[in-house]
């Protein structure tokens, strides 16, 4: 009788797991979160959520929507669970970045008993490349030796990769774990190589190259990009024509490396002869024209994209924003925006910072505030962005009112955020808020001041007339003052007339840039403000006698979709003489209504 009834349960349990393996099947095809929902309640009613085949699937599924707490729950679902649902947990946590809950996820197994396995280390390194450094490699690097994982290449490999992302005292780390390797497989290479390339080790990744018994397009590509890296170009071209075969990544590795180097005109070149063109390869032309100010360009490309059927997502979205954030080309901009908001239902909380932040640096704040103001999800990327559109354009009483309301929300400021802060304090003269500001960023928040930090505080003092303490605040930074640093309390100098201390800073200065001609022409202008003509007349032999000559400034604006440049005594424009004969007549308006121009600048 007992076996009667099991050979009438197990076709229906059977029954049971067939009816739902086509829907497991579909969970990784699921469009939507709603969707995915709906078959997990299926399998709850099926009362299937504490099997050990169809956890793992739902976990994955979950962590693909970003949905951890739910995929944890369905974890908790299982009393006992194995090395692999172990594993994919850990796996789900790295892909979300969620690195210190993946390790938590390790020790929970072990303190359970659960040993693990190759696959375990594998996934924990893919959550050693946010927060955590070299300290918890090793830890692991010591595990797997312990339990005697090394032989399988699947961890080695994983190892080199996962110390190459660390940077210099990393690389060291995964070269010895690739010379004690007794087998390698191309990955190992690769992983190596594309290694040294990321830390600037161009001759080294080289040399192995040269020693590969065998290569693939992974491996010309590392090199390649490491050449795009270094900037040399016309290596990197010679290379590119020796590959055996050039894929996409090959295409797209020259074109940026052109870009980069300002040869749009070559990077276009082989735009327009590449076989096949992928998302990627459209926007890094598109925000190379942006970058270079090309509005029209920019513009021509933007539509060829939309009307070649390829849609852009949101990284196309935001490089092409960032592009017209640093350019000033508010006209693409818009005209991005106008074509996001046809494409998408919503507005993602990646796009939305992109758009403050070109909005804010384009000068046009009410839009930047319209976006930020509606954002359903804002991070401190979003707070910093307005808060320093804000601050950059003079609106400093305004953002730091922003900063009490970012504190009071709960959201903790960074590094940025402070710069921003302290860039509002300049702007409206707030020293003492600036040097309490200063104060707070590491007393409050552990944040210890950096370059910009230091530049910024520097920039404060000297406006508002303590250049006495600015140059104290220099002389106590704990890192090297550069350039930038000297030259804002140059500047600061050149506000107050401080003759006697801006011939020390210029001193500091020629040391580091000695071929830089603004540092004498400023010197140059704070000795004619102070009557010092004899020591005028010194510099400007000493120009003349170095062959320093100063770089005339250039002023851009952008007019019905292209950027025009003018520079002083400038008459290459086409129009010039309209420009000139309308700047008369201003100078001769201005003067009627009582303006005098200061002399001193």
């Amino acid at each position: 009788m007992v076996s009667s009834t099991t050979a009438i349960r197990a076709p229906t349990w059977v029954s049971k797991r067939r009816l739902f393996e086509q829907q497991l099947s579909q969970l990784h095809k699921c469009s939507n979160l709603n969707h995915l929902k709906q078959i997990h309640a299926q399998i709850f009613r099926a009362n299937l959520q504490q099997d050990l085949y169809v956890a793992p699937k739902l976990i994955v599924a979950f962590a693909r929507f970003r949905q951890m707490p739910l995929a944890l729950n369905v974890f908790n679902q299982i009393q006992h669970p194995n090395v692999l649902l172990y594993n994919t947990l850990i796996r789900a946590y790295a892909q979300n970045a969620q690195h210190s809950h993946a390790f938590s996820a390790f020790f929970e197994m072990q303190n359970n008993g659960v040993c693990p396995d190759n696959f375990t280390y594998s996934f924990l390194l893919k959550a050693c490349s946010g927060e955590f450094g070299l300290d918890q490699v090793q830890m692991i690097h010591a595990h797997i030796e312990k339990f005697s994982f090394s032989s399988d290449i699947f961890v080695p490999n994983s190892l080199i990769d996962c110390y190459s992302k660390i940077g210099a005292r990393g690389i060291i780390a995964a070269k010895r774990v690739f010379d004690s390797m007794p087998e390698r497989d191309v990955v190992s290479w690769n992983s190596m190589i594309s290694g040294l390339v990321k830390v600037g080790e161009l001759d080294k990744a080289c040399q192995l190259f040269e020693e590969m018994p065998e290569r693939d397009s992974v491996s010309w590509n590392a090199i390649l990009d490491g050449y795009v890296k270094a900037g040399k170009m016309d290596v990197a071209f010679q290379l590119f024509g020796r590959m055996p075969e050039r894929n996409v990544i090959s295409w797209s590795t020259l074109i940026l490396g052109y870009s980069k180097a300002g040869d749009i005109d070559m990077a276009r070149m082989l735009f327009d002869r590449m076989p096949v063109k992928n998302l990627v390869t459209w926007t890094i032309m598109i925000a190379g024209y942006a970058e270079k100010g090309l509005a029209k360009e920019a513009f021509c490309l933007f539509d060829q994209l939309e009307k070649s059927g390829m849609e852009p997502d949101d990284g196309t979205y935001v490089s092409i924003l960032s592009a017209c954030a640093e350019s000033g080309l508010l006209g693409l901009g818009k005209r991005a925006h106008a074509s996001y908001k046809r494409e998408r239902l919503g507005y993602s909380t990646l796009v939305c910072n992109a758009l403050v932040d070109m909005y804010s640096k384009c000068g046009n704040l009410d839009a930047a505030m319209e976006i930020f103001n509606g954002m359903v999800r804002k991070d401190v990327v979003s707070w910093n962005s307005i808060l320093q559109g804000l601050a950059v354009h003079g609106h400093g009483e305004r953002a730091l009112k922003l900063f009490s309301r970012m504190r009071n929300e709960g959201v903790l400021p960074d590094g940025v955020t402070f710069v921003g802060v302290l860039c509002a304090c300049t702007h409206i003269g707030l020293v003492n808020d600036g040097r309490r500001y200063f104060t707070m960023m590491e007393r409050d928040y552990g944040i210890a001041p950096q370059v910009e930090h230091y530049g910024c505080m520097i920039d404060l003092l000297g406006k508002g007339g303590h250049l006495k303490e600015a140059f104290e605040l220099v002389e106590r930074m704990p890192m090297e003052p550069n350039a930038i640093i000297w030259g804002t309390l140059l500047g600061a100098c050149r506000m107050h007339y401080n003759v006697e201390l801006a011939e020390e800073v210029v001193d500091r200065l020629i040391k580091l840039e000695p071929s830089n001609a603004g540092n004498y022409a400023i010197l140059c202008t704070i000795y004619a403000a102070a009557g010092h003509w004899e020591d005028f007349a010194k510099v400007r032999l000493r120009m003349k006698s170095a062959s320093v000559s100063k770089q005339a400034g250039a002023s851009l604006i952008e007019l019905d979709d292209e950027v025009h440049a003018f520079t002083v005594a400038d008459r290459s424009h086409p129009h010039s003489s309209r420009i000139y004969s309308m700047m008369d007549r201003l100078g001769k308006h201005l003067k009627q209504v009582g303006y005098v121009p200061n002399v001193h600048y």
